[in-house]
């Protein structure tokens, strides 16, 4: 039962039979003459490229025969590149599916055109052959451009050999492009226009240098201005003159003298065929100016120039372009204090000076500002005699002592101990300062050595002879402490006198210290007219004072004594006992003496 309900209808029908009822083939038969039928077609596989002939269209869509057993669709949308396609035309394809879902063989020109872009891209990469296209759009860091259908990476930097900043302007543009980089993993290549550039000018350059002589004088234009020099573009080589090759005079910077874009002559210095270094000059075509100094440039004449460098030793001025002397510091003036150059000198500013020396050979000059003036020094004696008294300028202030200046030229130090008769100063600017006024008494004369020596406090009298009579040793004074460290303090007494106390000498009566500002009595411990020193004392004030207390107190008692001892030869009970307590006092006295 279960066997007739799995019989469906023609199931015993004879295929082999033909209408007539006649068998016609074998299986056998059957089997080769559909071999034989498949043989005549092409062999494909998917993904693989072939040549296809167009034939037939339709609105819509190109009828593409492979020599397969069917026939393949592309839409019309993918020949946009062909707009007058027609049968008969011959086009590349790329085979999708042998078969669809629908059983139709599945075609595609734009993948096609794909594959074969990326195969000759990757030739072009490893031949280094050039590749034309078009620059598309413009995106991040650089520009799109299609080569043969495929979209390849153009970055900024390749675009040209000068920075480019406006991108917009290559898009549309068809160049030529080297293939520099690819990735078959992803298919993604990057192409240089810079590359084809860049070998065009290794070509020239090679030319040139193979040309170069030294000597030669060649035209270029000024391609880059930098500190050190300027890069010179000699027409598809670069060479490079060196700041100091610009001028014979002194340049600071090249873009005094050059500006980019500038054209000039130049000469060729050196060069290295290997580095392709060329090395130019253009101060050299023109003459060495130490080779056309004027003979009325000579030693002794006066000659006027320009500050062009100032170093710690002197200035540079410059009396012609390329001719420099020197102005040594001890040429700047005639005062023997010693001078900064870099504060008395500014660049750019001009001077007059005196040709000392000049050796045209070694194209030496050294160069006297002072020598212009006489020497101030000549008749010091006379115009600054010892013991004479003159209002100079503070210059300058040093630990020891402050320089002043009288006239130009003309100058003298005070010692820190010749600035007053009564106070000390630690440093010279407690008591003045650069640039005040200050008057001088001349003590000595170093005409030999410039110099002279010179004092403020001889202005007036000593006072110490008159202050031996006022602070006599054991005088008592009041003074106020101004300045005080672990050793003792200064103490200010009248007169602007000053006082030194040691520290077991500030004690008060009630065993505390003095401290700054306090003001007390002292007592003269010391007295030294040559030493210019006093020592005084505060704890001696009420030490005396309890000392002469105590004296008195004896003294009364002894009196007292004597005075009992002189009453009558038979004394009473009474005296005996007030001599005794009288004895007792005393004893007590001197125990608290000691």
């Amino acid at each position: 039962m279960s066997q007739n309900l799995n019989i469906t209808a023609h199931d015993d029908f004879d295929w082999s039979v033909d209408k007539r009822n006649v068998a016609s083939y074998s299986q056998d038969q059957r089997e080769a003459l559909e071999k034989s039928y498949e043989e005549t077609f092409k062999s494909i596989n998917e993904a693989e490229l072939l040549k296809g002939t167009v034939v037939g269209l339709t609105k819509t869509d190109a009828i593409i025969n492979i020599g397969f057993k069917s026939d393949g669709l592309i839409s019309l949308n993918e020949f946009r590149d062909m707009p007058n396609i027609t049968i008969g035309d011959e086009v590349e394809v790329l085979v999708l599916e042998k078969e669809d879902r629908d059983g139709q063989l599945s075609l595609s020109r734009k993948q096609a055109r794909q594959v074969r872009s990326w195969q000759n891209i990757v030739d072009y990469f490893k031949s280094g052959e050039v590749v034309t296209g078009t620059i598309t759009s413009k995106t991040k860091g650089g520009l799109i451009v299609d080569v043969n259908g495929l979209e390849t990476f153009l970055p900024g930097s390749q675009i040209d050999v000068k920075p480019v900043t406006d991108y917009d302007q290559y898009v549309g543009k068809t160049m030529d492009f080297k293939v520099v980089k690819i990735n078959e993993q992803i298919r993604n290549a990057v192409v240089s226009h810079k590359a084809l550039i860049e070998s065009d000018l290794e070509q020239q350059r090679g030319e040139i240098m193979s040309k170069l002589e030294k000597g030669q004088i060649l035209e270029g234009t000024i391609k880059n201005v930098t500190d050190f020099g300027a890069f010179v573009d000699l027409g598809g080589v670069d060479g490079l003159l060196y700041i100091t090759d610009i001028s014979w005079g002194r340049v600071s910077h090249p873009s005094e003298v050059l500006s980019n874009g500038q054209t000039l002559n130049v000469v060729v210095l050196d060069f290295d065929d290997d580095k392709k270094r060329i090395s130019l000059g253009l101060k050299q075509l023109t003459p060495q100016p130490w080779e056309n100094l004027p003979e009325a440039v000579a030693e002794g004449s006066t000659v006027k120039g320009k500050v062009v460098n100032i170093e710690d030793y002197g200035a540079f001025l410059e009396i012609l372009p390329g001719v420099e002397g020197l102005v040594h510091v001890s040429e700047i003036t005639w005062s023997s204090q010693p001078i900064n150059a870099k504060e008395f000198f500014k660049m750019g500013d001009e001077y007059e000076a005196k040709v000392v020396t000049l050796d045209r050979e070694d194209r030496k000059m050294s160069l006297s500002i002072k020598q212009l003036t006489d020497d101030p020094w000549g008749d010091i004696e006379n115009k600054f005699p010892e013991n004479s008294r003159h209002t100079g300028v503070v210059k300058n202030i040093t630990p020891y002592g402050v320089f002043v200046e009288l006239e130009t030229g003309i100058g003298g130090m005070i010692h820190i101990s010749d600035l007053s008769w009564t106070k000390r100063y630690n440093n010279p600017s407690e008591f003045t300062k650069v640039g005040e006024k200050i008057d001088v008494v001349i003590l000595s004369i170093d005409k030999e050595n410039r110099k002279l020596s010179l004092g403020h406090k001889q202005l007036e009298e000593d006072p110490w002879n008159t202050f031996e009579t006022v602070f006599p040793v054991g005088s008592v004074h009041e003074g106020t402490i101004i300045r005080k460290d672990d050793k003792g303090a200064v103490v200010q007494l009248a007169h602007g006198l000053e006082a030194f106390a040691p520290t077991r000498h500030l004690r008060k009566e009630d065993e505390t210290s003095l401290s700054n500002e306090d003001t007390a009595s002292f007592v003269v411990l010391e007295f030294d007219r040559n030493e210019k020193k006093i020592l005084v004392s505060h704890s001696r004030t009420w030490e005396q004072a309890k000392a002469d207390e105590r004296e008195a107190q004896a003294k009364e008692t002894k009196e007292s004594v004597k005075k009992v001892q002189d009453k009558v030869e038979k004394p009473t009970l009474g005296d005996l006992g007030a001599l005794a307590d009288i004895k007792n006092k005393l004893k007590e006295e001197e125990e608290g003496n000691k």
